[in-house]
């Protein structure tokens, strides 16, 4: 197994891959950061990670890479709203496609040694058999599906091909600090800030639609663990368990003393009613299984959407 001593974290300002940072520098592994900040934030950069303004479809960025020569790359950068990527599915396949061509592409020319890529439960197609698992062909209906599918096709295109070993991790509703409240992975992160300022919160349709919730130190886990096992492939990173909305809002009511009553709206019409993933493979080949349990990560995400470093 190779050893990795520089990394690169694309899209390491934002919520996912600035702690896939941290967790690179606890390592001692040296750490290098790109993002063009149209979402993520300066503020989540680790201080020991070297920092760098430009974003994955910008010319410069393939040259930035060959430049580095990074041993292994955490490509976090994405656009990630599903609303946005059927209202503007160009934009959505412009930074989830080329993005990734590009990074493949300097990877051919620079020995990157491995790509781990952040992709999605969206891959998949709806269903009634739950947790999924990997099983199920990846036949995506929605904009964002798509571009996740086909940046993991480059994956594997990278590594048949040119012989680069690449993991695709499959998140679930990933959660936590740092989370933007833009998307509809963003719930919980809506929940507690607006619960934790005392404003008026939303639940969509009946609150009985349910997702699989997994806490953002887990993924960051997940991450690391497929940098240093010998794997190639897509795994599902996700819990199994599925908790609904209505519960949700009553747990973090709970956590946050919040009294008001819910408002309700129409659910929108690209939102599906059900989702788990299976991740008995990434346990059986990573190693990993979730550790921190719902409970004990709301009250974390609330404490810090409380506090004024949020």
């Amino acid at each position: 197994m190779p050893k990795y001593t520089k990394a690169l974290v694309t899209g390491g300002a934002g919520f996912i891959g600035s702690h896939i940072a941290d967790a690179l520098v606890r390592r001692r592994i040296k750490t290098y950061v790109v993002d063009d900040l149209s979402s993520g934030s300066v503020k989540h950069v680790n201080p020991n990670a070297h920092f760098t303004k430009l974003s994955i479809v910008s010319p410069q960025f393939g040259e930035y890479v060959k430049r580095l020569k990074p041993d292994v790359v955490f490509h976090c950068a994405a656009q990630v709203n599903l609303r946005t990527s059927l209202e503007d599915p160009r934009d959505d396949a412009l930074r989830n496609i080329l993005g990734t061509v590009q990074l493949v592409d300097a990877a051919r020319a620079c020995g990157i040694k491995k790509i781990i890529l952040c992709s999605s439960a969206g891959v998949y197609p709806p269903t009634n058999r739950f947790p999924i698992s990997e099983k199920l062909v990846a036949s995506p209906l929605s904009p964002y599906g798509i571009s996740k599918r086909a940046a993991e096709m480059y994956l594997a295109y990278a590594y048949e091909v040119l012989g680069i070993p690449g993991v695709s991790l499959r998140f679930a509703n990933v959660y936590g600090p740092r989370q933007g409240t833009r998307g509809e992975g963003g719930v919980i992160a809506v929940f507690a800030k607006k619960m934790a300022q005392g404003e008026p919160v939303t639940v969509f349709g009946n609150g009985k639609n349910t997702r699989d919730f997994v806490y953002v130190d887990d993924v960051a886990r997940a991450a690391i663990l497929a940098m240093n096992r010998s794997v190639v492939g897509e795994f599902n990173i996700g819990t199994g368990r599925e908790t609904d909305v209505n519960t949700l809002y009553k747990k973090i009511a709970k956590l946050t003393g919040y009294k008001l009553p819910a408002r309700t709206a129409p659910l929108p019409a690209f939102d599906v009613a059900r989702n788990a993933l299976d991740p008995r493979k990434a346990r059986t080949y990573l190693g990993w299984e979730p550790r921190v349990k719902l409970d004990e990560g709301l009250a974390k995400t609330v404490k810090w959407f409380a506090s004024p470093k949020s």
